[in-house]
């Protein structure tokens, strides 16, 4: 139950829910604001959060903020296990909270299994992921010159990423190498120079001279980063699948893998 005075992440939730600054006290705005909702919900406006608003509001019950990390041992590897701890207390995240970003990370990452993009595309396959980044005429037609050069760059990943990254995200153009070099890392993939450059500044190690530490020391911490830069902790607000529906839509631009990321968060929500 939250009411007048109570504290915590709970009460962040509800207050984003309401469209207030989350700052986690229930005040005498939030009080106004829940006796607003309540009364256009057909509720009793009494300014109480108890079960039945909360569920008509997130779909859920109120989410514990202990978490108790041994319960995913097994699921996830101990590595992984190991990077959270210092994640859930840098963020204060809850149940909900850690469920999602575990469950979005997983199927991003093939079950925590790939830190690094794999660019070794055949000619086909690399104009379909990245026909933007080729000259093709209205008639959906790639020129003879577009198509020798989609040629001459199949197989070869440095050659891919030094041309489809250039001039854009921080890097230079072609030649620079940037492309390559910042390519995307972590379990959801850290892409681009200025990215690269803005994680610098949140971690202890030099990131921009060795780039690859993002795939070896801080897959999990560069995913936290993707979430806190994009503010997409304010989503994960409830266990329903519309909240998985917009975290997917933010994170994948539509729903790839839909079935599998709602499948992983009800697993690791349920351990939890």
């Amino acid at each position: 139950m939250l009411k007048l005075n109570s504290r915590g992440e709970e009460v962040k939730q509800l207050q984003i829910k309401l469209g207030l600054k989350p700052d986690g006290i229930f005040g005498t705005i939030t009080e106004s604001k829940v006796k607003e909702w309540q009364s256009q919900n057909g509720l009793v406006a009494d300014g109480i959060v108890g079960e039945k608003t909360w569920r008509m509001l997130f779909g859920g019950v109120p989410n514990n903020p202990q978490i108790n990390l041994d319960k995913l041992k097994g699921y996830i590897s101990d590595d992984v296990i190991n990077e959270l701890s210092g994640i859930i207390e840098k963020y204060k995240l809850n149940k909900i909270q850690v469920a999602h970003f575990l469950s979005q990370c997983s199927h991003e990452s093939g079950n925590f299994k790939v830190v690094r993009e794999n660019l070794n595309y055949s000619t086909n396959r690399m104009l379909e992921i990245f026909k933007y980044d080729f000259d093709i005429n209205k008639d959906a037609v790639l020129s003879t010159s577009e198509k020798k050069k989609a040629d001459l760059l199949k197989g070869s990943p440095e050659k891919i990423a030094n041309f489809v990254y250039s001039n854009q995200n921080g890097n230079g153009d072609e030649n620079s190498g940037d492309g390559w070099k910042y390519r995307g890392r972590g379990y959801i993939q850290l892409t681009g120079r200025s990215n690269y450059e803005a994680f610098d500044k949140v971690v202890e190690d030099d990131i921009i001279s060795n780039p690859d530490l993002v795939a070896t020391k801080y897959p999990l911490e560069s995913a936290a980063f993707f979430f806190e830069k994009n503010k997409l902790w304010n989503i994960c607000v409830s266990d329903t699948t519309d909240t998985i529906k917009k975290l997917t839509k933010k994170i994948n631009g539509g729903y790839n893998g839909l079935n599998d990321r709602i499948k992983k968060f009800n697993e690791i929500y349920n351990l939890l």
